[in-house]
């Protein structure tokens, strides 16, 4: 079969012939209908070799869709022909996090080598995909996968973050949303279907800008020295109840830091290496500063549910396997408007 791989450190991924895999006890082969591309991967090959940790090579992608191909040994619970999307922090499934469904925050997954696929496991940008266990996978009924597979992780992440600050998102309140892009744009959608703050958007880029008023941003302002005042000024001074930073460089936390309200909330969900003090003197009173990591089982299930009630919708870009290292240079260069889809 075909696959994206990162062979060498510093190099740009390669599409390569290698074997197809076989599902081995408890595991699921799926033939991808769809892998999505992510600011992490982008991350990930820039790492120098000193600080690379998931193995070579890797066949990259952590947003996966298919199809059932073929059950291991004492599956149950899924049928071959199942259209389904794959849950991409997998855990150890026994420990406490994990039976809540939050094996995003699994206890015992570094110590026992469990990887993401694509992200330490062979990943979904691929002919086919093995998935380690069937509790892994959510149906995706009517969606369409190359419209549904961001929603894995670009639609997951942000509804992680919103879902631990909506005690704060009452009506009369404001969120902010720092970065527009793949997460972002979802993020905006996802404020406008389950709260009732006026969303403010911000970014440096004016074609994002006029995404995120497309898709429901009350406002829309260019993330530069002005954008504190203006926010200020939309709030009466009072600043935002929640910030959501899908940047996370030190100058959107600095903004973040400025406009939070008291007791307001800050999720930092961008990995751009910023880093926020925080307590007096830095923070308001009360401010919660938190980096969340993706989400969970029961909450892909209902964030698959939002785009099956028409809530929400990703604007994607596609590429065929072939084109994915340019899709990749383009993620780099920032000229992805959304989020951007292999098709196998």
């Amino acid at each position: 079969m075909r696959a994206l791989q990162y062979r060498s450190i510093g190099a740009p991924p390669e599409v390569v012939e290698i074997d197809t895999p076989e599902p081995g006890p408890g595991q699921v082969r799926l033939r991808v209908t769809a892998a999505g591309l992510c600011h992490s991967d982008s991350f990930l090959m820039s790492l120098p070799e000193e600080q690379y940790i998931y193995g070579l090579p890797l066949t990259l992608g952590h947003e996966g869709a298919g199809v059932v191909d073929k059950l291991g040994e004492g599956v149950t619970g899924v049928a071959v022909g199942d259209s389904v999307a794959v849950y991409g922090p997998w855990g150890c499934g026994r420990c406490h996090e994990c039976a809540q469904g939050r094996e995003n925050y699994c206890r015992n997954a570094a110590a026992l080598g469990i990887a993401p696929p694509g992200l330490g496991a062979p990943g979904a940008m691929a002919d086919y995909l093995i998935v380690d266990d069937a509790r892994h996978l959510v149906p995706l009924g009517d969606l369409d996968p190359v419209e549904s597979v961001s929603l894995t992780d670009a639609g997951l992440t942000p509804y992680h973050a919103i879902a631990s600050s909506l005690g704060k998102l009452r009506p009369g309140s404001t969120a902010v949303v720092i970065g527009v892009g793949g997460l972002g744009h979802v993020a905006v959608q996802i404020l406008r279907a389950v709260s009732a703050a006026t969303v403010i958007a911000l970014d440096t880029d004016p074609e994002k800008l006029a995404l995120a008023s497309e898709v429901g941003a009350h406002h829309a302002l260019v993330s530069d020295s002005s954008a504190i005042e203006r926010i200020r000024s939309l709030t009466d001074d009072h600043g935002a109840d929640a910030v959501f930073d899908f940047v996370g460089a030190t100058p959107t936390l600095e903004i973040a830091r400025a406009v939070v309200a008291t007791d307001g909330d800050i999720q930092i969900v961008g990995i751009g290496g910023g880093v926020l003090p925080t307590g007096f003197f830095s923070t308001p009173f009360g401010a919660t500063v938190r980096a969340p990591y993706w989400g969970t089982r029961s909450e892909l299930i209902e964030v698959l549910q939002l785009a099956l009630s028409g809530h929400l919708r990703v604007h994607v870009e596609t590429f065929s396997l072939d084109d994915a290292p340019e899709a990749y240079r383009r993620l780099h260069d920032g000229t992805i408007r959304g989020r951007a889809v292999v098709i196998p």
